[in-house]
């Protein structure tokens, strides 16, 4: 947990280049997952808020399609957030993932930090799937339209979109 604070702080306040981040944390970027949350889905309950999402995962010209659930467990959602989009750069230990078995699917947890004027950004560092395989670091800040602040525990949950 450490390495991904560590990692957040670094993409947030040096720019360090993912890659740069990848050879300091052991892992090897096997591609990445962009998820989009779906309009219209946000609950917001102050300390807990939750969004349906739909994720699409680029690994070496293979696309694998995601479908699930991502929000704040625990923390403070003083926001109203439209259009939002997030990107993560996915980190396992070695390159050895199966294109096409969506192995991704799982649940992820870890800590996201947003604010919004307008034009809002915002970084999620995450840690989990099948078996705590895989570390979804930020590729991008996160992006989003609307007003507010949000800070704590996060959440994303994926499984194989229908």
């Amino acid at each position: 947990m450490k390495n991904i604070l560590i990692t957040v702080c670094a993409v947030l306040f040096t720019g360090l280049p993912v890659q740069q981040l990848i050879a300091a944390e052991g892992g090897v970027q096997v591609g990445v997952l962009e998820c989009k949350v779906v309009p219209g889905s946000r609950v917001n309950l102050l300390v807990r808020s939750t969004a349906d999402v739909e994720c699409t995962y680029n690994n070496q010209g293979t696309v694998e399609r995601y479908a699930g659930e991502t929000g704040i467990g625990l923390g403070l959602d003083l926001s109203f957030r439209q259009d939002e989009q997030m990107h993560f750069a996915v980190i396992a230990a070695s390159n050895d993932v199966n294109p096409g078995g969506h192995a991704l699917a799982g649940k992820y947890v870890g800590g996201e930090l947003t604010a919004t004027a307008g034009v809002g950004l915002g970084a999620k560092a995450l840690i989990g799937g099948g078996n705590n395989n895989f570390s979804l670091q930020p590729l991008a800040l996160e992006t989003n339209t609307g007003l507010g602040a949000s800070g704590g525990l996060s959440f994303l949950y994926i499984e194989k979109a229908q």
